[in-house]
This record gives structure tokens, sequence and C-alpha cells, in this order.
């Protein structure tokens, strides 16, 4: 048996969507495997490459030099590209392998495997080891993506992009644009924790996060957002990578030790191209002394990076938002919690409320809480009625107190399309968030959703998703599935299943991940795969009702009438004890094939003003409703615009 080590370049390609076409048209997947391997074959010849073997709809080859096997993938994705008849991904690993007789084995393909897996549609994704034998290769360009765990590799690998000319900094307009306007561009890195209590974490990171959403009022200057910065918290990431992946020019890190009433605060302006220090502070100061600290931090960059200020902008700067130095204080420890999610937000208002018990005018409090409702309703957790009064309450008060507040006309738009379903409204308060605060990444997610469930204008809905989830919110896994909704409501699922898995990516406890997973494979008619994604998202949630309720519509599909009996028993059992949102329970009721409780539920989630009617109008789990003409009146009492 003829056995050989040796160092190669091992390639792996794989056709988009192949087992989807599969299911659907044998006859054309088969011809579209013989393209594939008309279009390859020539192509690993002309560049020195040796054809391993088939998998599946997939390719190996081995490459004796980099170049040949990074030449060899741009020209097929250049031919694939130009045939239009199908999509590759690609991969390539420089590593140790085993060549025996016709075959390839060890830690190399592996990796090449692995990586070929995550790659986008068209695009080709490699090691660092390849990267590094290229990056200096002309006609070659490469840039970051990530650092990935891959199944069955120990430690992290860094995953790079050899660049084609489909690949999205060269072709996405928006991108280009706000690339090439980052001269004036930050992030705001959380500032570490240095005191010696650990409980001091909410000021450090309270102090970041104040500084970055003043300067995210200036217009001229680009602010990475909150979630998307603080994604590198307690990470030893090097600043030019912080700045590549978050789209800036310059990185503002600090540290801040308190004890008592005494503050130590050092921060950094630092020119992410070179690494040099624009400009460095530390602050001696008392306690009280935060606001101003903060003040001439913000002023200070805004010098830096030679921003002309508005007399409007230095007012939103300098406003201090209280006198009472405890109830910001509360306030910053009611932001931590909230900021965490989940348990969270409970723990959130009990801070919030304190605040403003200690100072009833300090309009970030109200915020808070508007927002803490706003979350409760959206996923059902909180009836629609107790919820969204209180947070429209809270939303109007920080108004009252301080007009210039985004986030709370943000939290009106969003009232007015989930819970009033008053659209004239809706469209006036996104219109207004947009012209005071472009960059506010939840104003763009609760604006696609208006755009997909209420005018259903896909395309227009993806793109602004798209904005939030690659431009300015890039790190955030919520995004990700945001903007993997989107492609679903379009029945664009092959891209519905990219961002469900960055999503994913970026956080492997993401629920909301494995539900967009589950949606897509779903719409590939990949069932028993999203049966496992919606199962994963059942138990990350702690066995929340959306992902159940979304579990029985795929178990419908297939005809598990027991496994929806069973989430039916279970429900009805909840809502004893818990609020379990009618609309869940006429899905499922329609799910078992009981029609006329369906109706029933569904007329209480009128009664009850339920969030999630206003998705039914696209929303794969109320399919039934646009189809059956049963429930046609249904669909006409919620006066979607024409």
């Amino acid at each position: 048996m003829s056995q050989s080590r040796q160092l190669a370049a091992i390639m792996f390609t794989d056709i988009v969507g192949y087992t989807a076409l599969m299911g659907n048209d044998e006859q054309k997947a088969f011809d579209l495997l013989k393209k594939n391997r008309e279009l390859q074959k020539p192509i690993f010849e002309k560049f020195n490459g040796r054809w391993i073997k088939e998998l599946g709809d997939g390719v190996m080859a081995s490459f004796n030099t980099v170049s040949d096997a990074v030449n060899a993938a741009l020209k097929i994705q250049e031919d694939c590209t130009a045939a239009k008849d199908f999509q590759l991904r690609i991969g390539i690993h420089l590593g140790e392998v085993v060549f025996e007789n016709d075959d390839v084995f060890g830690d190399g393909v592996n990796i090449a495997s692995r990586i070929q897996a995550i790659a986008n549609p068209g695009s080709i994704y490699v090691s660092e080891s390849v990267h590094d034998n290229v990056v200096n290769k002309h006609g070659i360009k490469t840039r970051f993506i990530k650092e990935e765990t891959l199944k069955n590799v120990k430690g992290l690998v860094k995953i790079f992009e050899v660049l084609t000319p489909l690949s999205d900094d060269t072709f996405n307009p928006e991108l280009m644009e706000i690339i090439k306007s980052t001269k004036k561009s930050i992030a705001v890195l959380p500032f570490v924790n240095m005191s010696n209590d650990p409980e001091q974490e909410y000021f450090s990171d309270g102090m970041s996060e104040e500084i970055l959403n003043s300067l995210a009022n200036l217009k001229d200057l680009k602010v990475a957002g909150r979630t998307s910065s603080f994604q590198f918290k307690g990470k030893n990431i090097d600043i030019k990578e912080v700045a590549e992946k978050l789209h800036v020019r310059t990185v503002l890190e600090g540290s801040v030790r308190k004890q008592g009433n005494k503050l130590r605060i050092t921060v950094q302006l630092i020119n992410a191209e070179d690494g040099f220090h624009l400009w460095s502070e530390r602050f001696d100061r008392e306690v009280n002394d935060i606001f101003e600290i903060q003040d001439e931090i913000a002023m200070a960059i805004t010098e830096k990076l030679k921003i002309t200020l508005l007399e409007k902008e230095k007012a939103i700067i300098n406003k201090n938002p209280t006198e009472n130095h405890e109830a910001y204080d509360l306030y910053l420890k009611g932001r931590f919690y909230s900021n965490k999610r989940g348990p969270g937000i409970i723990k959130s208002f009990e801070y919030f409320q304190m605040a403003l018990e200690k100072d009833p005018n300090l309009s970030l409090a109200y915020i808070g809480m508007a927002d803490a409702y706003c979350i409760l309703a959206l996923y059902c957790l909180m009836p629609p009625h107790d919820a969204m009064p209180k947070a429209r309450l809270y939303a109007e008060k920080a108004i009252q107190l301080q007009s210039s507040q985004s986030e709370a006309y943000t939290v009106l738009a969003f009232i007015s399309t989930f819970y009033d379903r008053n659209w004239v409204d809706a469209k006036k308060w996104f219109k207004l968030v947009f012209s005071t605060y472009p960059n506010y990444a939840p104003a763009h997610y609760y604006y696609s959703y208006y755009l997909s469930f209420v005018e259903r204008k896909d395309e227009e809905a993806i793109n602004v998703a798209k904005n939030a989830a690659e431009i300015l919110e890039p790190l955030v896994s919520i995004s990700h599935h945001i903007l993997s909704l989107m492609y679903i409501m379009a029945d664009r699922f092959e891209e519905g299943l990219h961002a469900s898995k960055m999503a994913i990516d970026l956080d492997e406890k993401s629920y909301p991940g494995y539900r967009s997973l589950g949606l897509s494979l779903a719409g590939l008619n990949k069932y028993d795969e999203a049966i496992e994604a919606l199962k994963t998202a059942v138990i990350l949630s702690s066995r929340q009702p959306l992902p159940l309720v979304e579990l029985c519509r795929i178990y419908s599909l297939t005809g598990n009438i027991t496994e929806i009996q069973n989430i039916m028993d279970e429900l009805i059992l909840r809502s004893k004890t818990e609020y379990i949102s009618a609309s869940y329970m006429c899905c499922v009721a329609y799910f078992s094939k009981d029609v006329e409780k369906a109706t029933e539920y569904l007329e209480q989630a009128f009664d009850h003003r339920d969030t999630i009617l206003v998705c039914m109008k696209a929303y794969p789990l109320c399919t039934f409703i646009r189809t059956d003409p049963i429930f046609q009146p249904f669909l006409k009492k919620m006066n979607f615009p024409e």
C-alpha cells in the first residue's frame, strides 16, 4: 500500500443549494454535477492540481503550491459566474496530509472541508496558512473574515476571504461609500474595569457607553454601534483587526478604577492604520466629576478628528443627564442588566425605577423602562395591553424631558407598528429617527420588520436589515438573525440559511439564530434538520413559546400530529400560571387541525392586540391565515396598506 506524508494545499468545492435541487429535480441535479466536473477538471490540470475525488456534490483536490490552488479557485469562480448555471463555495487550507494510493487523509483535509462549509455562496475562504503565503502575491487580494471554532479542530482558526469580482466590498456600493468616508470614524471599546471589585463592571461599561452615545449624535462622525464594539469586551485583540471588522479608522480604548469616591480614568485614541496614539489622557477626579470627564473625552475626540460641531451638537455633548450622581449610578446598573437581555430585563426595571425615585427627571431611565417593556411585548412575554401603554408613557416622558431622544422615538415607531397598527404614524416616527440618528441599529431592525410585515417591500426590507448587519452592527448576532428573517419572508432561503449561520457563529447560544436556521431549512424542504435546529432553539430559550410553535409548524408539514398535541397540552397547562399569547395558541390549534378552536384563539388575539398579528401577511408561521378562506376576514381587519 503506497503511502506518503507531505505538505499540500487542499481545496474543497461545493455546489450551493444542491440538496434542495436534488429534492425538486433529480435530472437537473445530475446534469449540474456533470457541468461542475467539466468546468473544474481542466482548471485543476492548468494549475498543476490533482483531482482527488467527488464527495456528493463536492470535489476535493490537492496542489503542490498555495499560489496554484488560489489561482485555480479564482479561475473556477470566474468561469462558474460566467456559466450562470450554479454557485460554488470554495475552501482551501495548507497543511500536512497523508497521500495513500488515490486518496488523502489528515487534519489538513478536515480543516479545508470545514472552511468550505462556512464560506459564502460564490466566495473563496482560506486558512491563515494560505493567506500568509499569498498575501504579497500580485493579483491576489484577501481580507480577514473572523476567527472560527471548527468541528474536531483544536483552537481558533483565522479565516480569510480571497477577493473575487463578486466579493461584497467590491460590489456593495453602500459599503464602499462608507469605507471611503471612514476617515472620521470611531469605535469605542468597553473600558476595562481596573477596580478591585468586579461588581464595578457596570460603571466601566456605562462610562464607555455614554461616551459612545454622545459621539453617535454627530453627523460628521461614523460611530460603530454599541453592541458591535462590546463584542470585543475581555478579548485581547489587535486594534487594526477591530478597525477592519467595524469599518472604522480610529479606536478609543480606556480603563476605569473606582475606589470609593475616587476615580482614575485612562483613555487612548488610536489611529488603527499605524497604531499611533492621536491622543491620550489620564483623569484623577472625584465621582462627582464623571459628566465633565465624559464631555472632555468627547470634545477631545472631535478636536483630534477635526470635526466641526454645530451648536446643537455641542449642547448634546455637554448636556449632563442629571445632577444626582446616585441616580445616574442606578441608571448605569439598569442599562447593564438590560443589555444582557433574558432575566436581566426584570432586574433592570428595579434599577431604572430606583434611579427615577432619586431623580424623577432622568430621561435616560425613562428610555430604559420603555425599551424593556417593548422587548417583553415583542417576544410575547407580557400581555401587550400591559406592556405597550407603559412603554408609550415612559417614551413620551423621555421626549418631554429631552426632545432629541431618538431612542424614545424608536419606541413610538415600534408601538405604532406592533400595537396601534397606525401605519402613518409608524412611518412618521421612523422618518424622524433616521433624520436625527441615522446609525441607530434598533431603528433599522424595527423598520425592516415594518417594510416586510406591513408594506411587503421585501427587497427594501432586506437592504435595511443588510445595512444593520453588514455596516452598523456586523458583529451582533441578532442583526444577522433579523437579516435572515427578511430573506425568509422573500423566499430566499439559501441566503436566509447563510445569515442564520452567521448569527450562530457570532453567538453559539443564540436561540433566535437557531429559529431562523430552522425556518430557512424548512423553506428548503430539509424538515429533519429544521426540527433539530428548532429543538435547539427551544432548549436555549428555556422553552419559550415561539420556537415551540414554530416547531409545531414543521411537525404539521411532516404529519406528526402527536408531537403537535403534546406541545398544545404543555402550552395550555402553562397558560394557567404564565402569559401565553392567543396568537400562538391559534397557530398550534390550527396545526392540530382544530380550525374552530384556532378561530376562537385568533379572536382573542385581536382583543389583546397581540404583536404577532402584524406578521400575518408575511411570516411562515401564519401562512394558513393567508391561504385558508376562513381567516380572510381577520386579514382584512388589519387594514394593511394596499
